[in-house]
């Protein structure tokens, strides 16, 4: 009995790493797949309107912060992928926790980084869904409901 309590403690920490770096790599992959598919939205987002003659259009270029947002995703996918090569070429053959210590501070840094982004992008979302009257910046998503991606409904003040 003694013996197969030893051969179990022996397997449980392999076993363990083994789930952590599986785990880490599926993490990392979505990551990627997700950064680059936001990044691919916001590139080729844009419409445009005829408003009394005038043309008017909307692109992720024209607001600092959605291009900030954009670029943020490029290097947080990019520099995911070369994370995933470090866990993958130094991770699994090493089990010192060192590494490991490095790459929670790089998820870190990477993770604030695009909080950044998403934080400036929500700001400008919110401007031109709400607008600013104190400051005179109109709302512009009633104008561009494709590009804002809102639902409009119609209901009366009344609810019914």
């Amino acid at each position: 009995m003694a013996e197969i309590e030893t051969k179990f403690s022996q397997n449980q920490p392999l076993k363990t790493q083994k789930i952590f770096i599986g785990a880490q790599i599926f993490l990392r992959i979505v990551v990627i797949a997700a950064s680059f598919a936001s990044t691919w939205l916001m590139l080729t987002n844009k419409q445009t309107i005829d408003i009394g003659g005038f043309v008017l259009d909307a692109k992720y270029s024209y607001s600092p912060e959605f291009k900030f947002l954009s670029y943020a995703n490029i290097v947080v996918g990019a520099f995911s992928f070369l994370s995933l090569l470090f866990l993958v070429l130094v991770g699994r053959r090493s089990s010192n926790p060192n590494y490991y210590f490095i790459l929670f501070l790089h998820d870190l840094a990477l993770m604030s980084l695009v909080l950044g982004g998403c934080a400036a992008a929500t700001v400008i979302g919110s401007l031109g869904k709400n607008g600013n009257s104190h400051t005179g910046w109109m709302q512009i998503c009633d104008h561009f409901g494709k590009f804002c991606l809102l639902k409009h409904t119609n209901l009366d003040t009344n609810g019914s």
